[in-house]
């Protein structure tokens, strides 16, 4: 009986399938004997079976190995952050690594805003223009896991990303805000300057958004990420996406949510140009 057949045999038996091929999927490459020619390099004990089956990683993938990364298509969570052009293949197939590293988007000075790549965002499912300048600021909070730290943030940046995306009552393109924030003092970017987002029914494609990652009904967020949102609004209007004459609001002034919890509310309430009524 062929070594082949054993392992089908046992395979189907015990119900389990080629799973343990999946570490070298996870480096972008494909399991085979190394008996055959492989186009780039041999990587051992990344594939199921004999140990003369390994994993072939083709030569133009090395930029991301060498990174500590594997490649991968983007519509997919990266643990770590993505880089372009470090990956054979379509412009979607991208290298993630696993640790993630702080990448700011460079829009202004005064303020960190860590880009989508650097959080390991998945590829949006669509996107659409939104006119800038915006008339409108929403300030909202997530009511889920606050964070403190860039690892602590972008997590909860995933987790959201993943409920707006796959939970069955959104299925939305993408991660909802323009922008949320962590009381690490730092912005992190969801759809960003340029894309309307689904954040404030009826005023999606009139206003961006920026949510606090925590619930803030009990407690206002610190000082490091109140600052940060008066930051980003200033950068908006010197980058021209924000109006100068912007309107401010809390989700709740347009919607019958709670949103974006009491203790921020009332903080909000003290800010320049916020509205307490609707648009």
């Amino acid at each position: 009986m062929s070594k082949i057949f054993c392992l089908i045999l046992l395979l189907t038996i015990t119900g389990c399938s080629l799973g343990s091929d999946q570490p070298c999927l996870d480096l972008g490459g494909h399991c085979q004997y190394d008996s055959n020619r492989c186009s780039g390099s041999y990587y051992s004990g990344k594939c199921a079976g004999s140990a003369n089956r390994r994993c072939c990683i083709v030569a133009g993938d090395q930029p991301c190995i060498d990174l500590g990364g594997h490649c991968q298509d983007d519509s997919n969570r990266c643990g770590g952050s993505y880089y372009s052009g470090k990956c054979t293949g379509s412009a979607n197939r991208r290298c993630c690594t696993r640790t993630a590293v702080e990448h700011d988007t460079g829009d202004c000075s005064n303020v960190k805003i860590i880009s989508r790549d650097s959080w390991g965002a998945r590829r949006p499912g669509s996107t659409s223009t939104i006119y800038t300048p915006v008339p409108d600021f929403f300030i909202h909070h997530t009511t889920g896991g606050a964070c403190t730290s860039f690892s602590s943030c972008i997590s909860q940046m995933k987790i959201i990303q993943d409920y707006h995306m796959d939970d069955a009552n959104h299925r939305w393109a993408d991660i909802g805000y323009s922008f949320l924030v962590g009381e690490d003092g730092k912005i992190y970017e969801g759809r960003g300057w340029d894309q309307v987002g689904a954040h404030t029914l009826g005023y999606n494609s009139r206003g961006l958004a920026a949510s606090f990652m925590g619930n803030f009904e009990t407690h206002a967020p610190n000082s490091a990420a109140l600052n940060a949102v008066k930051a980003l609004i200033q950068c908006g209007i010197s980058k021209g996406k924000v109006s100068q004459s912007y309107a401010l609001f809390g989700h709740r002034d347009v919607s019958s949510s709670a949103c974006p919890g009491t203790a921020l509310y009332n903080v909000i309430k003290t800010w320049a140009r916020f509205k307490a009524h609707s648009p």
